[in-house]
Order: C-alpha cells, then sequence, then structure tokens
C-alpha cells in the first residue's frame, strides 16, 4: 500500500477535529478531557499510518484481528502506545494474543476468561481484561446480558492471572440518540453497580463504549475509552474473521 501525503494530512486533521470534539463533549457535562481515552481502531490501516497517527500522540491502539495484528506488530512504534485487542477472540487464538495486548476488551464467556487465564500462567503474566457486554440484547453481537453480568465478573474474579479493569459494549447500529443514550446508560449504571460491590481482582477503571457513529452520547454517558477508526482513518473495507 503507497501512503499518499494526503492520507496522513487526513489522519492529522481528523484526529484534531476529535480531540476538539472531546473537549466541547467533555465541557458540556462537566468532565475533565483528560480522562478519556482516545482508543484508534486500526483494522486493516498500514503500519506506515499508524505509526503517524502514534507520533501524534495517540497512545493506544485497537486491533480485531489476532492474525492482522501479528502480521504488522513488528512495523509498528509502540515505545508510547499500547495494544488493545477489541474483536471476538476464539479461544484458539488465545495463545497468539498473549504478551502482546497489553488488555483484552472483548472477554465475553467463562469459557474464553480460563483459555486466557492458562496461557498467561504459561506465559508468566498477569493479563488486563475488560468483560464485554451485549447491552443491547443483539442476536449478532457478543458478551454477558446484563442480567448475568454480576455473577460472571465473580466467577472470572477468582482467576489469579487476570484482572478486571471493567467493562466494554458495541451497541446495535441505530441512528437514535435517545435509544444511544439509553443503552448506553444503563451500561454506565452497570458499571457503578459491579464497582460499588468492591470484589476481589476487580477494579472498574474503564467503561470502553462508543464507536465513529456514537462516541459522542457515549462520552456523554460516562464513557472513558472510545474505540474510533472511521472518523480518524476514513472508511475501510472489512472483510474477514478473527
Amino acid at each position: 500500500m503507497t501512503v499518499l501525503n494526503n492520507d496522513l494530512l487526513s489522519v492529522s486533521r481528523n484526529l484534531q477535529g476529535i480531540r476538539d470534539s472531546i473537549r466541547e463533549l467533555c465541557l458540556e457535562c462537566g468532565r475533565n478531557p483528560d480522562e478519556i481515552m482516545l482508543e484508534a481502531v486500526t483494522k486493516t490501516v498500514a503500519p506506515e499510518i499508524i505509526n503517524y497517527a502514534i507520533e501524534n500522540g495517540v497512545s493506544v491502539i485497537g486491533e480485531n484481528k489476532v492474525q492482522e495484528l501479528n502480521e504488522k506488530l513488528d512495523r509498528l512504534s509502540l515505545e508510547h502506545c499500547k495494544v488493545h485487542l477489541i474483536g471476538h477472540l476464539q479461544t484458539n487464538k488465545v495463545k497468539d494474543i498473549i504478551g502482546k495486548a497489553s488488555m483484552i476488551e472483548s472477554v465475553d464467556s467463562l469459557h474464553l476468561a480460563k483459555e486466557i487465564d492458562k496461557q498467561a500462567e504459561k506465559a508468566d503474566l498477569h493479563q488486563d481484561i475488560l468483560l464485554q457486554v451485549n447491552i443491547g440484547k443483539d442476536p449478532n453481537k457478543f458478551g454477558f446480558g446484563g442480567e448475568e453480568l454480576e455473577q460472571a465478573v465473580r466467577d472470572i474474579a477468582v482467576f489469579p492471572n487476570l484482572f478486571i479493569r471493567g467493562l466494554m459494549t458495541i451497541l446495535p447500529f441505530s441512528d437514535n440518540r435517545e435509544e444511544k443514550m439509553q443503552l448506553f446508560g444503563d451500561m454506565y449504571h452497570l458499571f457503578i453497580d459491579i464497582k460499588a460491590k468492591n470484589i476481589d481482582n476487580v477494579s472498574m477503571d474503564y467503561l470502553s463504549m462508543g464507536m465513529s457513529h456514537d462516541y459522542k452520547e457515549a462520552i456523554l454517558c460516562g464513557a472513558n475509552i472510545i474505540r474510533v477508526g472511521t472518523a480518524l482513518f476514513g472508511a475501510r473495507n472489512y472483510n474477514g474473521g478473527n
């Protein structure tokens, strides 16, 4: 892939626009913009463009696919940038991501958590994770139901090589702002409820919700990680699985 100066200039403009938007939203809802982690979603993005974004202050990138991450990992400048895995993770791919992602945001089952714990033990490390919640009850999305979340947290918290750092969700696509605000609000209440229970090995530090089309509503509802791809890098062709 040939990277043109126009591609880089576009990323620079988009990044500044997103940062300005974050500041305006935080001013509107009385939050500190420094609390918001802008996670650049880099699926199908060339390493040269990712590195340019990192040079311009992006400190966290989110990759969807284990194979793609591993193919471009050696070409990424990650001295000052962390990698999160945000796509659905199959248990047979866990061994290929351990030690490469500082956080796995998409832990959506007890079975998956058990495998991550097993592979983390083999690698002699502790793995930060978020539990994915299917707050919209979308049959096409992965994640725990809201009603089963507390028990899932308690079950996974006992794994000695995992550390639950918060929650993540992906909403069903909708143009209905009121509906999005309601679901994000429901997620925030779950997040606060779990935090208040002070469960051992659980620290509800992060609420990851909101993407290019709905990160504004997510920030207004309490998100402190937003996962932005298209709004930063432009539209891309998404194909394939994990």
